[in-house]
């Protein structure tokens, strides 16, 4: 505690304001267990960025740990960039304090003799991505949280080709920022070099959300009666309008979720993975016999799909599901148009659907697959420049059309699913039946993903000692199937347990293990990179004679997860 209070005393100093250092007194005076949660670490500038919840302290949201990054970012840039005039944009979404803090973000920046363009009010991260780009900046800052709580912000870095910072440029921006002292951050704004941006920018992103995001012109898009929830996010921004400019007439809001609101307050949490977030939404689409639900996280990179299944009721579709889907799409529209010659690929993560790279191969189309998160996505865009990115996506609800955007994309995304979901209903199918026929050619493969929260100093201990018991104890069989390979991508190896062989894996080292079986089961485990949480992902499959069968099918592979589940002793 003593090392604790050394660091508090810290932030009484007269670097930080009158504010701060009376919230610091209070705790020290009343709630030393807070004070050391707010003090045992640094939060961490990680390859992304930050995220966590707000207040003083140095293991929290506030203006010195974003100012210290900024300066952190600022003295890289100028280190390395060797440029005169260097370019920032920035963006925010409807969080508490997300606009106050874009503006110390900017106000950093421009101390250090860095133009700046901030938004003018709230708006989605895929387009901050795509802005990075049009307004030829060297870099792109969003804060946001994604979905976590109301009580969280967050802090993420973009490069110039408008992907989250990656190798070389992630360590090199950390370095600065670890090496930086609170007291040398420069808060002086200059004015000129700021920016305000809005409505110029938007209609462009908005025309290219149309022209990547749609698939034939003949498609009876009146036709389709859609639901959305922006979920008090910054979807409300730019759905809608390019929703409207594609065509589609008969677009249900959902009113009470419309204001962007940062309390989420007619939801438990604004995840678009949970039923129970699109509750609202699903409820009018019953209601009204509506053939498709979108409903996006709060900073509008991710979207939950929610569609007919072949009974009629409205059934909250998975991300790996969405994406198999999304793929099969765009595939074909590049077949039909004579585009696919060897030199286009497919994006995907280490605990995303193997389905995926199945059906792309069906296509003699490559699957290039990464580590998670859509930084590395866009890093293989960035690799691999004779390439085309056709599509990329990952289980977590994000996905990514072509490469006008670099990061996950719920705008484009959105027309995408819904494109298809007017195509299949004019030829007398439906987005559900569409993703039954994939099954029944490739595989019927279910997927599952358990988070456990644990939180605090001892939560993160917690969870590294998990990790570290399914390392050093693996498995040997999972449901009576043996267990062929250990992939250990902190230890950059894949094992054999059957033949005691090892193979190296080529790619950036990350706390993760997956198992696969003999059966093609597979198992990964891995710990949150925004949450207090270890995940765990289950991927079972066999095959599908027929649609007919596919609900008994599903329950006998939700009955093996479920089996799967016990054995762990994960519930």
């Amino acid at each position: 505690m003593e090392n604790i209070l050394q660091k508090a005393n810290q932030w009484l100093t007269k670097t930080f304001d009158e504010e701060t250092q009376n919230e610091i007194k209070e705790l020290i005076a009343s709630n030393p267990k807070d004070l050391e949660d707010r003090f045992y670490k640094d939060l961490e500038f990680g390859t992304g960025g930050m995220r966590g919840t707000m207040g003083a302290g140095t293991n929290r949201i506030n203006k010195y740990t974003l100012g210290k990054a900024t300066q952190g970012l600022a003295n890289y840039m100028k280190a390395n960039l060797n440029k005169d005039i260097m370019k920032v944009a920035i963006a925010f979404d409807c969080r508490h304090n997300s606009q106050k803090f874009a503006k110390v973000v900017a106000d950093v920046l421009s101390a250090n003799n860095i133009s700046v363009y901030l938004f003018e009010d709230l708006r989605p991260t895929p387009e901050l991505s795509f802005a990075v780009r049009h307004l030829n900046c060297d870099a792109g800052i969003v804060l946001t949280a994604s979905h976590n709580p109301p009580e969280y912000n967050g802090y993420k870095v973009y490069w110039t080709d408008g992907g989250q910072i990656v190798p070389p440029q992630d360590s090199g921006i950390i370095g600065e920022v670890n090496a930086l002292e609170y007291s040398e951050i420069n808060f002086e704004a200059n004015e000129s070099l700021i920016t305000v941006v809005g409505k110029e920018v938007d209609e462009v992103f908005t025309d290219a959300s149309v022209v990547n995001g749609t698939l034939y012109k003949d498609i009876d898009r009146d036709n389709l009666k859609i639901v959305f929830t922006s979920l008090h996010g910054t979807s409300i921004m730019s759905i809608p309008d390019t929703l409207n400019k594609a065509g589609y007439s008969d677009v249900h809001i959902i009113e009470e979720q419309r204001v962007p609101n940062g309390d989420f307050p007619t939801v438990a949490s604004p995840n678009p993975e949970e039923p129970a977030a699109l509750k609202m939404a699903t409820d009018l689409a019953t209601a009204i016999d509506a053939d498709i639900v979108i409903g996006t996280d709060p900073d509008c990179d991710r979207l939950g799909v929610a569609v007919k299944d072949t009974d009629g009721n409205i059934k909250l579709l998975n991300g790996n599901q969405t994406m198999v889907v999304m793929t099969k799409f765009l595939l074909e529209k590049w077949k039909n148009a004579g585009k696919l010659n060897g030199k286009q690929f497919v994006g995907s993560t280490i605990v995303s659907t193997e389905l995926v790279n199945a059906l792309a191969d069906s296509y003699d189309v490559e699957t290039k697959v990464g580590l998670t998160g859509f930084k590395w996505i866009a890093k293989m865009i960035k690799d691999h420049p004779d390439l085309e990115l056709i599509g990329g996506g990952e289980e977590s609800f994000g996905y990514m059309v072509g490469d006008f955007v670099r990061d996950k994309d719920a705008v484009t995304a959105t027309l995408l699913a819904c494109e298809i979901a007017a195509y299949a209903k004019q030829n007398g199918s439906s987005f559900y039946e569409e993703l039954l026929k994939i099954y029944t050619e490739q595989g019927f493969y279910k997927e599952h993903l358990i988070s456990i929260t644990k939180k605090g100093k001892e939560g993160a201990e917690e969870i590294q000692q998990m990790l570290s018991d399914m390392r050093s104890n693996p498995l040997s069989s999972i449901d009576g199937e043996k267990v062929v390979t250990l992939s250990d991508y902190q230890e950059s190896v894949q094992k054999n347990l059957l033949g005691k062989t090892e193979t190296s894996i080529d790619l950036p080292k990350s706390n993760v293990l997956i198992y696969h079986t003999e059966n093609g089961t597979r198992i990964a485990a891995r710990p949150s990179g925004t949450e207090p949480k270890i995940k765990f992902y289950f991927s079972v499959n066999t095959t599908l004679d027929s649609i007919e069968n596919a609900a008994s099918v599903e329950a006998e592979l939700d009955a093996k997860i479920q089996r799967i589940i016990k054995e762990m002793k994960l519930a």
